[in-house]
């Protein structure tokens, strides 16, 4: 068994990150240089939806396994994370603010499966297909992601889309 300082008791003192930011702001010029938060292969609590809501960068991973990874993801209003495949992952996503549309299709051209989403919304995407996630609303549309086995190099942040790679 692991041990936490940090239950979840109402009681319970609040670990100190759960406060900040876990992003660079205006009101954190030293942080411009993000250091990876990444905490694969060791043990690890978090808050994820409050780490969810707070994250603004469009990809930040924040725990890399043997077997799976977890990404904090932030879409901004009428961007889309952009088609993509994952031939060998599965991918969960989990979306905990905003609203989107999730299109998923056995060919590029043909997402067959198109289905809206808010918070609350599970999505389970098979390897294999093809798939979309497009913010839909009219604030950022913030969701964390599974996949298995992981698909990005352990402490990736990409600050916007345009920075991820295509």
């Amino acid at each position: 068994m692991y041990n936490y300082p940090y239950s979840c008791h109402p009681m319970s003192p609040t670990p100190p990150y759960w406060n900040q930011p876990f992003y660079p702001t205006e009101a954190y010029p030293m942080m411009q240089q993000m250091p990876s938060y990444d905490k694969g292969n060791s043990p690890n609590v978090v808050d994820i939806q409050q780490l969810t809501k707070h994250n603004h960068y469009f990809r930040t991973v924040i725990w890399t396994g043997k077997h799976l990874q977890v990404t904090l993801m932030c879409i901004g209003v009428g961007d889309d994370i952009g088609l993509e495949i994952h031939p060998h992952t599965d991918q969960f996503l989990r979306i905990e603010d905003g609203e989107g549309l999730v299109q998923i299709g056995e060919h590029k051209d043909q997402l067959t499966f198109q289905q809206y989403v808010c918070p609350g919304s599970a999505i389970m995407i098979p390897a294999g297909v093809w798939h979309n996630l497009i913010n839909v609303g009219n604030r950022p549309l913030k969701l964390y992601s599974i996949y298995a086995p992981p698909e990005h190099p352990f402490g990736t942040i990409h600050a916007t889309k345009a920075q991820a790679p295509v």
